[in-house]
């Protein structure tokens, strides 16, 4: 374990870097990652049995299960925070205690079907948004009142591109290393 390095389990595709400028070729891509990603998460995770839905990608972390309903979660929080930036000037938006909400009974669950038609529901509607967007909707706005950040939506777009290939990454390195790693 002394050769494993804990910061790359965390971050497998490292942290986000957002670019200094965003680029319409930037927010094409990264409306694709949010569209694919659906069917990336269920055909990764579709044959998978109670076992390796409980591994985790790294020691202490989370398990493949845990993961995928932490998708869920997430980008339905992500989805509304959109649509009140759009809706209100600059709101502070509601955060959640992510790694308290893993831990309760749904998102402990061994059936992920659930989460999965959330993901593809919430992002079905989230990318017909986002292909409406003009100039006006990118530059949207928001407050996190946990570090009393304002960001643009542009960004946080990019930020849940990476989100969706960050987690992917994670079931895959929990696959690849076959329940190695202990919660």
């Amino acid at each position: 374990m002394n050769t494993v390095n804990l910061e790359k389990l965390k971050f497998p595709i490292g942290k986000f870097q957002k670019p200094d400028s965003i680029t319409d070729k930037d927010l094409k891509i990264w409306i694709e990652v949010i569209q694919l990603f659906p069917i990336k998460i269920k055909n990764l995770t579709a044959k998978l049995s109670v076992e390796e839905l409980n591994w985790v990608y790294r020691p202490e972390g989370w398990s493949i299960k845990q993961v995928v309903h932490h998708c869920a979660d997430s980008h339905m929080n992500s989805f509304i925070r959109f649509k009140l930036a759009l809706t209100e000037d600059t709101p502070t938006i509601k955060p959640y205690e992510e790694a308290e909400w893993a831990e309760l009974a749904d998102g402990n669950s061994d059936d992920i079907s659930p989460s999965i038609q959330i993901i593809e529901g919430v992002h079905t509607r989230w990318v017909l948004l986002l292909k409406s967007f003009g100039e006006n909707e990118l530059k949207k706005k928001f407050i996190h009142p946990a570090n009393n950040k304002t960001s643009c939506l542009d960004e946080i777009i990019g930020l849940y591109a990476w989100h969706c290939n960050h987690h992917l990454a994670h079931i895959e390195q929990a696959l690849l290393h076959k329940g190695q790693f202990k919660k």
